[in-house]
C-alpha cells in the first residue's frame, strides 16, 4: 500500500494517526509545562482547541486543580512516572471533571516533553458513589431513628415523673423539678428532630422561581453580613410538582449554612439551569430541574464530604448535623437528588429535581 515509503515513515504515520483517534486524552507540554499538542479527545474534554490553547500553561487554563506544576516538574527532573486515579479540574464556568491522570517523560525531536494521559472517572465513580452513600445514609437514618423512638418513650416517663413529684415538694426544692423538666423538653425536642420530617410532601405544580425569590426575600431581610447574594435564574423552567413549605425550609438552611461561615467578603449565588440525562437515586432522567446554591466560602474539610449529609455530621463546632440530613429527607420525597462539591473559595450545594414526562 505505502510504495516506496520507509518503515519509519510509515511508523511515523501511523503514530500521528493512532494519537488522533485515541478515546485517551492525550497532552504534551514543553519543559515549562506549557501545552505543544493535544489530540482530538484531549480537546473535547477540555472544550477548547490546540489552535487556542497551544502555548498556554496546562494548569492555567483550570480555575482550580488538586493537581500542582510541582509534581508534573517532579516528573520530567527524576524521569519517574506517576498515576493519581482522581485528579480534579475546575473550569471558569463552575464546571469541574475528575481525571486518572498518567504523566510520564517522552523525547520529542531530541527534547524532553512531558506526556500526559487523561481518563475521565468521574461519571462511573459517581454513580458508584451516590449508591453507596444512598445505602449508607438510609441505614444511618434508620438507626438513629430506631435509638430516637427508644429514648423518647423513657422520656416521656421522666417528665410525668418529675411533674407528679413538684406537687409533693416544697416550693424551694421545686427548681430541681423543673430543671428535670426542662431538660426532658429539650431532649424530646432534639429526638424529634433526629426523627426528621413526619409528614409527606403536599406536592402541587409551582414556579420554582417564586419559592427562590421567597427564600431570597427573607434571607435579604435577615442579612447582618451584608453578604452579596445574586440570582441566575433560566425563566424558560416550566413549572413542577413541590412543595413549596419543604423546598423553602431545605434552600434555608442550605443558606444559612453558608451565611455562618462566610465572612464581610462572602457571596452567595442562587441559579438555575435545565439538566438532561441525569442520574438521580438510581434512575436515568432525561431532563430535570438544577438548583444551585453557591459560596465562595472556606470549603467543606474533605474529611466529611463524603459523609455530610448522615445524621450528627457537622463541619461546624456548634453544629448539630441535622439540618443537612433534614434537607436530604425533604429532597428524596420530592424524588429528588441533593448533592454538593467543595474545595477552598467555593461550595455547590447542587438539588436535582425531575421534571415531569410531558404527554404528546
Amino acid at each position: 500500500m505505502y510504495t516506496n515509503v520507509s518503515l519509519k515513515e510509515i511508523r511515523n504515520l501511523y503514530s500521528q494517526q493512532l494519537v488522533g483517534q485515541l478515546v485517551t486524552a492525550v497532552v504534551i507540554l514543553d519543559e515549562n509545562l506549557n501545552i505543544q499538542y493535544l489530540n482530538s479527545s484531549a480537546e473535547a474534554l477540555f472544550s477548547k482547541s490546540l489552535n487556542r490553547l497551544y502555548q498556554q500553561p496546562f494548569l492555567g487554563i483550570f480555575t482550580y486543580s488538586s493537581l500542582t506544576n510541582d509534581r508534573l516538574l517532579q516528573v520530567l527532573s527524576s524521569a519517574q512516572d506517576f498515576t493519581d486515579s482522581e485528579v480534579v479540574f475546575e473550569f471558569i464556568e463552575n464546571y469541574h471533571i475528575t481525571l486518572e491522570v498518567t504523566a510520564s517523560v517522552a523525547v520529542f525531536n531530541g527534547n524532553e516533553h512531558l506526556l500526559i494521559e487523561c481518563k475521565r472517572i468521574d461519571k462511573q465513580r459517581q454513580i458508584s458513589a451516590e449508591v453507596f452513600q444512598e445505602q449508607q445514609w438510609i441505614a444511618a437514618r434508620d438507626l438513629i431513628r430506631g435509638l430516637a423512638h427508644e429514648i423518647k418513650n423513657p422520656l416521656g416517663g421522666l417528665r410525668g415523673a418529675a411533674q407528679l413529684l413538684e406537687k409533693e415538694i416544697a416550693e424551694p426544692q421545686q427548681e430541681f423539678t423543673n430543671l428535670i423538666i426542662e431538660q426532658a423538653d429539650r431532649l424530646t425536642n432534639l429526638v424529634d428532630r433526629l426523627l426528621g420530617p413526619n409528614q409527606l410532601p403536599k406536592l402541587e405544580f409551582h414556579n420554582i422561581h417564586q419559592v427562590l425569590e421567597k427564600v431570597y426575600q427573607l434571607v435579604t431581610l435577615n442579612n447582618p453580613k451584608e453578604i452579596d447574594i445574586s440570582r441566575d435564574y433560566d425563566p424558560s423552567i416550566p413549572d413542577i410538582e413541590l412543595d413549596t413549605e419543604k423546598l423553602q425550609q431545605t434552600l434555608l438552611n442550605i443558606i444559612n449554612n453558608a451565611i455562618q461561615v462566610l465572612d464581610e467578603h462572602g457571596t452567595i449565588k442562587l441559579k438555575t439551569r435545565i439538566a438532561t440525562n441525569q442520574t438521580i437515586n438510581g434512575k436515568r432522567v432525561k431532563t430535570a430541574v438544577k438548583i444551585a446554591i453557591i459560596d465562595n466560602g472556606p470549603g467543606i474539610s474533605p474529611e466529611i464530604q463524603d459523609t455530610l449529609f448522615y445524621p450528627m455530621v457537622s463541619g461546624r463546632d456548634d453544629g448539630t448535623g441535622l439540618g443537612l440530613s433534614i434537607a436530604q429527607t425533604l429532597i428524596h420525597q420530592h424524588n429528588g437528588k441533593l448533592s454538593c462539591h467543595s474545595f477552598p473559595g467555593h461550595t455547590e450545594f447542587t438539588i436535582l429535581l425531575p421534571l415531569p414526562k410531558r404527554d404528546k
